[in-house]
Formats: C-alpha cells, sequence, structure tokens
C-alpha cells in the first residue's frame, strides 16, 4: 500500500475563509483537517471523501464571493448613475 494522500485543500480553504467567505471557508476547514488522519488511520476512501468535501466547500466559497461581488458592483454603479442623472 504506497498511496499518496490525497490533496486536502487546508491552505485554500484558509485563505478563502480570509478573504472570501467565512461560512463556506470555515466549513472546508473542518473537512481539510479531516484529511491526513484519516488517511493516517488506513482510510483511504474516507481521506478521498474529506478532500471532496473540502473542495466543493472552498469552491462554493470563491463562486459566492464572486457573485455578490459582481451584484454589488452593479447596485455601486446603479445608484451612483442614478444620482449622477439626478444631478442635472
Amino acid at each position: 500500500m504506497n498511496q499518496h494522500p490525497p490533496k486536502n485543500y487546508l491552505i485554500e480553504s484558509i485563505l478563502v475563509t480570509i478573504f472570501c467567505c467565512l461560512p463556506f471557508g470555515i466549513a472546508g476547514i473542518v473537512f481539510a483537517s479531516q484529511v491526513n488522519s484519516k488517511f493516517d488511520l488506513g482510510d483511504y476512501e474516507g481521506a478521498l471523501k474529506s478532500s471532496k468535501e473540502a473542495q466543493k466547500w472552498m469552491t462554493w466559497g470563491i463562486v459566492s464571493s464572486l457573485l455578490i461581488g459582481f451584484f454589488y458592483l452593479i447596485i455601486v454603479f446603479a445608484i451612483g448613475g442614478w444620482a449622477f442623472m439626478g444631478s442635472y
């Protein structure tokens, strides 16, 4: 049994927590922290499942942050446009 542990996405989840979306990042950290311990116990399938869950939560954090930022910019430009048009 010469398997390598699955990627744990811990660094990515921490960055998502700091810069993007706190709830999704925390969920990613929880699952990422389970990967190595499950692998060390010999539970490769459990480690792989935790790795996929960590990746899922990290991805959702990035996507939700981008969507929220996009809608925020739309609202800011819309309000700015209305204010500009109202000044004439």
